[in-house]
């Protein structure tokens, strides 16, 4: 198989997290949309690099979340942001669930987090190990689960 088909063989099985990420370091469709293109391309970049030192999700994880976070730091730098609460507001009405509803509260208080504090619970929720973690993050296994339980105590407190 040639380098291209498997790099969209690795993308189409992949692609959730993509999506995740986006879905979290972003406020609108177009932004989130631009970030999935953006990250999905500097996977390209670095497709041929890649040693299989690690599975191909943590190194995916890795970049899109190195991605994500240099996307938000140069959206800061521009001065331009749209809270959530407009976000929210301008969405269209759909019959959601309870589920859905839930979810979406999550995501509210998720896109509150730090950078660094929105990937780690990202990853949590997608049913990552501490160890897991630390090998994306850099961080130690025992770092990861106090800044865990840190991020848990402030999800919670802002719901309260």
């Amino acid at each position: 198989m040639n380098s291209k088909k498997a790099f969209i063989q690795v993308i189409k099985e992949n692609e959730g997290l993509i999506y995740k990420v986006a879905k979290v370091y972003t406020n609108s469709k177009e932004d989130e949309q631009d970030l999935y293109q953006e990250v999905v391309y500097q996977l390209w970049k670095s497709y041929g690099s890649f040693r299989n030192e690690s599975k191909i999700s943590t190194w995916m994880y890795r970049i899109a979340l190195n991605t994500a976070i240099a996307q938000l730091n140069k959206e800061k730098k521009k001065g331009s942001y749209t809270p959530i609460d407009e976000a929210l507001l301008n969405r269209p009405d759909t019959k959601d669930t309870l589920k859905e509803e839930q979810i979406e509260v999550l995501y509210a208080h998720i896109k509150k987090l730090s950078a660094v504090e929105k990937g780690i619970i990202l990853l949590y929720l997608e049913g990552k190990t501490y160890d897991e973690i630390a090998t994306i993050t850099g961080f130690t296994p025992t770092n990861v689960g106090t800044r865990l339980g840190r991020i848990k105590q402030t999800i919670i407190s802002q719901i309260n």
